[in-house]
């Protein structure tokens, strides 16, 4: 029996108020308000984390490790997204920032941006093979591969089988720090510091392979305060140096940063989750054939602008664009390559989630798919999602799978209460009066 999903994205049914502005935003019509209550259906969900950022009343939230978590191990290492340098302004660099997380308890930092650089040579390497299914789309955000296991299956084979930065600084971070200072494996915690939801469900429930090599995921959003009140108080001097990853890895974090670190071929980068599913669209119907790589992320401006970071998106791209322009001045940061970029290849296999099974008997699966359409057919089709449902068609598959009724459509109860009120005017005439 295959194991239940692992969901990063939870509901506080306390905080909820039942506005439908998470169901009109989810990219997979995966939650419904029902009895005055989200309800969140995990065959649908991807962990996009967008329902997080439209909730008015902070309903949905990420389940994260606690900052306390690091004390259960001996040697803790800090995994640092890019896009947390882009949370702090330019009084705050990426020297000081590093140097915090030193102070705030961590025994080593190994940047995620330097393993990215690594991601990219394995990439463009990768590409060269002549008999991959094109266009090639990044699988670096966990969301998006969960969005094409559950909506377009026939695109899982377009998936570029390289580990994701994240997975890959986790692995080296650990063998740098045995072979330096001879620590055993057993006493390492490696954290990730995440700008979102999925990077949690990626740890959780791996498609790479089949245990992850991050120990923990803690929210940029948790630690952010945390580092600033470190910085605010060191000295600007940075007693040590370190080896930072070059501009290359920093711009994975925006927007462009991994397509444009290619270099050759037809590259587009798209970004914010509608965007994705329409491009995903074209794809299917081979539209982009002429596309050698697509860069995908799921979050509006990319990793920058994740649930679980603090700074405006647009900010933070500025803050990462000086970062990048000041490292970009320094020559002294080289490209981070491995020699065998096989051991960069998936050691699992991404299958397709189907995300509604109407019946394990196919017949009657049929007769429901005729049900649905005849029940569609009969609503009004403004999709205005006053019965807790994204769609007129959803509402349908709800009915049909008794998780609703027909007079949660406003205006098929409207209908039912004046056929009602007619019947009751019917009956009231064949009684002459006193």
């Amino acid at each position: 029996m295959e194991q239940e999903y692992f969901h990063s994205v939870t509901l506080d049914k306390d905080k909820c108020k039942g506005c439908t502005n998470c169901i009109k935003h989810c990219p997979t019509e995966a939650i419904r308000v029902r009895n005055g209550k989200a309800v969140i259906i995990r065959e649908r969900c991807i962990d996009c984390g967008e329902c997080i950022r439209v909730c008015p009343y902070h309903a949905k939230k990420a389940v994260t490790d606690p900052l306390s978590s690091i004390e259960e191990y001996k040697y803790k290492i800090a995994l640092p997204a890019p896009s947390l340098y882009g949370q702090f302004g330019t009084n705050f660099s990426r020297e000081r920032i590093i140097d915090a997380l030193k102070h705030f308890g961590f025994d080593y930092v190994f940047e995620v941006a330097r393993a990215a650089e690594i991601v990219t040579h394995a990439s463009a390497q990768y590409m060269k093979n002549e008999k991959i299914k094109k266009p090639v789309i990044s699988s670096a955000c966990p969301a998006v591969v969960r969005l094409i296991q559950v909506r377009f299956p026939s695109l899982i084979e377009n998936l570029i089988r390289i580990e994701s930065p994240m997975e890959v600084a986790a692995a080296l971070s650990k063998r740098e720090v045995h072979d330096k200072f001879g620590i055993p494996f057993e006493d390492m915690g490696a954290f990730f510091i995440s700008p979102c939801a999925a990077k949690v469900t990626s740890v959780e429930a791996p498609y790479e392979n089949k245990k992850s090599n991050v120990d923990g995921v803690l929210a940029l959003k948790d630690i952010y305060l945390p580092l600033l009140d470190i910085m605010k108080k060191q000295k600007e001097e940075i007693p040590e140096q370190f080896s930072l990853s070059s501009a290359i890895g920093v711009a994975w974090a925006g927007t462009g940063g991994e397509s444009q670190a290619l270099k050759k071929g037809r590259r587009i980068a798209v970004h914010g989750i509608k965007n994705i599913n329409a491009i995903l669209e074209q794809a299917v119907q081979e539209g982009l054939n002429d596309i050698d790589f697509i860069e995908a992320l799921a979050c509006p401006e990319g990793c920058i602008g994740g649930p679980l970071t603090v700074e405006n998106p647009f900010i933070a791209k500025v803050n990462l664009k000086n970062e990048i322009d000041k490292i970009s001045r320094n020559d002294g940061h080289r490209i981070h390559k491995i020699d065998n970029v096989d051991e960069l290849i998936w050691k699992s296999t991404v299958e397709y989630r189907p995300i509604m099974q109407l019946d394990d008997n196919m017949m009657k699966a049929l007769e429901k798919m005729q049900r649905i359409d005849e029940i569609t057919e009969s609503l009004p089709g403004l999709d205005c999602g006053a019965c807790g449902a994204p769609s007129c068609r959803a509402l349908a598959e709800d009915i049909v799978m008794e998780n609703a009724k027909e007079t949660d459509c406003i205006f098929k109860l409207r209908e039912k209460v004046n056929d009602i009120a007619h019947q009751l005017h019917q009956i009231d005439d064949m009684y002459p009066p006193d």
